[in-house]
Parts: structure tokens; C-alpha cells; sequence
């Protein structure tokens, strides 16, 4: 060998752009858990029946549409109370909302991946190998057992919230159940839906055929439709097929503009510091400076609007007004962006992120609210100047202000997420669900 060859060798290393060195691995069939076709179909069916509501007339899909990004196009939610979808949803005047929904709708790529560690803004649920579910969840020791993984233990939630799916107060059997607290058990809310679901003969024939021990006799659980409802997302919004991906199979280079990003990405713009792995998420939590707007999420008995985040999950003081970092997957088609949905221009919330102190101050509203007029001001805690100061208290991540270079640069790289098959889905929306209601198309 050649003297100076070694030498030479260390010197291309270490010229190198900072990306090749933090570069993920690419997601391959061994980072998902396998579904039957047939619990996939099952699953389809499921998540568009508004038959899971206590009403009757919200399903998964109303706020996870493909139409926009498997989310639903606005800064804040009208659920429980509203009509129609997306920006264009508004309240039914027979039936007028309460609040928004405190949080922005997350989209929901890749949640079918067997490393997800936890789900929600604040990681409410969280896998834990010590609890006899396997979860850790805010029903702690009334958890029940039956979840085939963290996204079915997931679903079990939205069913229980007044302003999302359940209805309120007195509305129905179900709204009835959550008001008196009565979620598990015989009488619980989860097994009113459940015995809705057997109520119908062409569900009750796809679950015997799906799951053996329904088919042997055993009655239909809640944990059964969320099982199958998970192997649907899990199926059908699998994202490992945009350019990004190519790139990291070492099947296709960048676009030049794109790959100037993902030097920044991943080198001295910082984003890679949270923004990390195949996912681009560290599935870890913290405080950005993402402005509070809307209802927040408090307890009905108290009168701020606050969202302290994280620290509402762990009572640890350097968790306020931390949030679950998102996956980048798809994240140009996924607007309006931060917990409380503060953006809805991505270059811009990418410049915010950059220096969040700085964009703090010099936030302006660009939120995507449907028509409403709430109780509350939506605007009371961003023009709170104590609220502005406490979150921007919280940061805790150095700046990299960005020029408008950079961010042309980063904005082509993050394009390069964008995966039109997961985006469009595999299966799509049915024709009908077994219950004969109205679909959200």
C-alpha cells in the first residue's frame, strides 16, 4: 500500500459534509409490525365509521384526512358540534360547539413503526416495559390490557373527549359514561362502542374472521377496534418512498439546493439535534417558544388558556411548556405547524425554530381558525406579555438564525420528505362503512 494513502484517506473523512456522518438509516419492513390484509381492511372500515362517536357523526378521518396531510388543515379543531371538514368545517347551529380543540391534529405517518415511544403533544401515553399494559397512560392502573401496540392504546382517547368524539354531557350513552366517569369495565364507555361495533352483522362476520378468538365465541373489546384501527394506519400512511428516502438507500442524490439543506439540516443549523433518525424526530420533548393559542389545555375548572406541555405529564419543572418533538415525514402538505397550529407557512415557522426567542417577539397571527366564536378569546394568551415571557423562560436551545439562503436551502430539503404514495394513501376511503352512516370524503 501506498505510504501516503492512509493519510489521504483520512483527509477526503474528514472534508466530508457534516450529513454524511449523522445520516439516519433507512426504514426497511423490519421497522414495521406486520398486518393481514384483512385486518387492514377491517381497520379502513373503522376509522371512516362515525358509528365510534357517541353522536354518530365524527369519525377518525374527520380530522385525519387525507385531503390535508392525514390532519386537518387548521391551527385548531372543531370536533364535537361541527360540520363539514377541514377550513371549511363550522359550527352546526342545532348543535353549537363548546370550545376548539385545545391541540393541533398531528398527522399520522410512520406510526406503525415498532420503536414509537410515545403519542400526543405532551407524550401522554408512552410505551413502559414495567406496567403490566405495557403503557403508561393517564388512566394509570385502570388501563386495560388487549392493545397490540402503542397507536391502538392511542385510540382509545379521542373517544373519550367531550369536544372531540364523545359528545357532551347528557348527549348520548357514551357522553353519559365519560361525564360519571365510567370508562372501563362492563358499563364503561369504551364497551358501549364496542357492543355498537357487534350490534352489526357484517362487523361482527370481519372481526370472527380476523381475530380467532372472536371467531371461537369471545365477545368484541374496545382493544379489538383499536387493534384493527392502528394495523390500517400502520398500512396506509407508511411513508418510506420520497426522495429522501432514495437518498439514504444510496439509490439517488439530492436535488443541489436540497442537498445544500441537508448539510444545514444536519450540520450547523442544529436541526438534527431534535430532529433526528428515519423518522427526523427524536420522539423526545422541548419548549421552542411555540405560541399558546385558543382554549388550551387546562382542567374545565380553571379559567386560564394556557398549555404548559410536558410538564402537565411528569410535574418536572424543566418540562414546561415543553412539547413532543414532530416527524418532518410529509411536513409540506401537513399545515397549520406547532401544538396549537401558530403557523400555517412553513418557511416561516422554519425561521421561527431557528431563533424562537427572537421569533417570539416578533410572531404575528398567521393561524388557520374555522369560523367561531368562542367563549374565550382565541388571542388572550399570546397578547398576555407574563404568558409571552414564561414560554420564552422555558427555551432552552441555542439559536441559529437563518439567512433567506438557508432557509431556501433547508425548505428543498424538507420538500424532498414529501411522499406522494403515503400522502394519497394505499387503500383509501371506502365506498360505505358496514354502519350505513356518512362518510367524510
Amino acid at each position: 500500500m501506498h505510504p501516503y494513502i492512509p493519510l489521504l484517506a483520512l483527509i477526503a473523512a474528514v472534508a466530508q459534509p457534516a450529513q454524511a456522518e449523522t445520516r439516519p438509516k433507512p426504514l426497511t419492513d423490519a421497522d414495521f409490525r406486520p398486518h393481514s390484509a384483512d385486518e387492514v381492511a377491517l381497520g379502513q372500515l373503522l376509522f371512516w365509521d362515525a358509528e365510534l362517536s357517541g353522536n354518530r357523526n365524527i369519525s377518525c378521518g374527520t380530522c385525519h384526512h387525507p385531503r390535508f396531510g392525514t390532519a386537518d388543515g387548521v391551527s385548531l379543531s372543531l370536533g364535537e358540534g361541527g360540520i363539514g371538514l377541514g377550513p371549511d368545517r363550522h359550527p352546526d347551529p342545532a348543535d353549537m360547539p363548546e370550545q376548539r380543540i385545545p391541540r393541533n391534529a398531528p398527522a399520522l405517518f410512520n406510526l406503525g413503526i415498532l420503536d414509537l415511544r410515545s403519542l400526543f403533544h405532551d407524550g401522554r401515553i408512552e410505551a413502559d416495559a414495567t406496567r403490566p399494559t405495557g403503557f403508561r397512560t393517564p388512566l394509570e392502573d385502570e388501563m386495560v390490557s388487549g392493545f397490540a401496540s402503542l397507536l391502538s392504546a392511542q385510540s382509545m382517547f379521542p373517544v373519550l373527549s367531550p369536544d372531540e368524539m364523545a359528545g357532551h354531557y347528557s348527549e348520548n350513552e357514551i357522553s353519559k359514561a365519560v361525564r360519571t366517569g365510567q370508562l372501563t369495565g362492563p358499563n364503561g364507555a369504551w364497551e358501549k362502542i364496542a357492543a355498537r361495533v357487534a350490534a352489526i352483522p357484517a362487523y361482527q362476520q370481519q372481526f370472527a374472521a380476523v381475530y380467532p378468538e372472536i371467531g371461537g365465541g369471545r365477545a368484541i373489546h374496545f382493544t379489538d377496534i383499536s387493534n384493527a384501527i392502528a394495523a390500517f394506519v400502520s398500512f396506509e400512511w407508511r411513508s418510506d418512498t420520497a426522495p429522501f428516502d432514495a437518498w439514504l438507500r444510496g439509490q439517488a442524490p439530492l436535488p443541489p439546493l436540497a442537498a445544500t439543506g441537508a448539510d444545514l439540516f444536519y450540520g450547523t443549523a442544529g436541526c438534527s439535534t431534535c430532529h433526528t433518525g428515519p423518522l427526523l424526530t427524536d420522539q423526545s420533548f422541548h419548549a421552542m417558544g411555540t405560541p399558546q393559542l385558543g382554549p388550551g389545555k387546562t382542567e374545565r375548572f380553571e379559567t386560564n388558556q394556557r398549555d404548559l406541555g410536558r410538564i402537565r405529564v411528569t410535574n418536572r419543572p424543566e418540562d414546561a411548556y415543553a412539547f413532543r418533538t414532530p416527524s418532518l415525514r410529509n411536513v409540506t402538505a401537513t399545515a397549520p405547524y406547532g401544538h396549537a397550529g401558530s403557523h400555517s407557512d412553513l418557511r416561516a415557522f422554519v425561521m421561527f425554530h431557528a431563533d424562537p426567542a427572537a421569533g417570539l417577539d416578533a410572531y404575528t397571527p398567521q393561524a388557520v381558525l374555522p369560523e367561531f366564536t368562542p367563549a374565550k378569546d382565541d388571542w388572550a394568551a399570546t397578547n398576555d406579555p407574563s404568558e409571552s415571557t414564561a414560554i420564552k423562560a422555558a427555551i432552552r436551545q441555542p439559536a441559529h438564525p437563518l439567512t433567506d439562503a438557508e432557509a431556501t436551502a433547508i425548505m428543498a430539503f424538507l420538500d424532498g420528505l414529501t411522499d406522494p404514495v403515503a400522502i394519497a394513501g394505499r387503500l383509501g376511503i371506502p365506498a360505505t362503512v358496514p354502519s350505513g352512516l356518512p362518510i367524510d370524503r
